[in-house]
């Protein structure tokens, strides 16, 4: 089973003053280190989804969202799109750039459980990343649209959803504003 990784980073980061990509926390960029945690969990090979800022990122294939201001859906299709037309790849754990307290752990719980809609839940509440099977990403691309994501194809199809419990390892909060000194 070869599972992929999609880290969706193309936003302007508005609330965060400037795209988050590129933010260096902890002596690290947000990007780098979402790449290294997908990988560090077996995920390969890994994409990132840029847009309001383009660089290289080490480690994954740079897709190109030139879509990127109208919301996280485009970023996901563009992604899924990509995704569907390389051979091999039977599932893909999604995730966003912007957490800082994801763990490989918690995403090797993921892409350890069977499913084709498998959930990050902290204290049994949903979160990120979600791995979704190669089967779903068809009507998933048809239903990404403005900053929904996949939101709502999940909402469709709550009896395929797997939840799997990663609070102990692992914090869901994004990093929505730029931390202060």
């Amino acid at each position: 089973m070869t599972t992929a990784g999609l880290v969706l980073a193309a936003g302007e980061g508005k609330r965060f003053g400037g795209p988050k990509a590129p933010y260096v926390h902890n002596g690290e960029r947000l990007v780098d280190r979402a790449v290294t945690v997908l990988a560090d969990a077996g995920c390969r090979p890994i994409f990132v989804v840029l847009g309001a800022w383009v660089g290289e990122v080490p480690g994954a294939t740079v897709l190109e969202n030139a879509h990127w201001a109208t919301g996280m859906g485009s970023s996901l299709q563009l992604g899924l799109s990509h995704l569907n037309a390389e051979s091999g790849i039977d599932e893909v754990v999604v995730s966003l750039v912007d957490l800082p307290g994801l763990t490989s752990d918690a995403v090797s719980r993921i892409v350890e459980a069977p499913g084709d809609i498998v959930v990050a839940a902290y204290d049994a509440k949903r979160g990120h990343p979600v791995k979704f099977a190669s089967s779903t990403w068809p009507e998933l691309i048809k239903s990404a649209t403005g900053d929904q994501g996949a939101r709502s194809y999940i909402a469709d199809h709550p009896d395929q959803i797997v939840l799997v419990e990663v609070g102990d390892v692992a914090t869901g909060e994004d990093m929505d504003v730029r931390p202060t000194a």
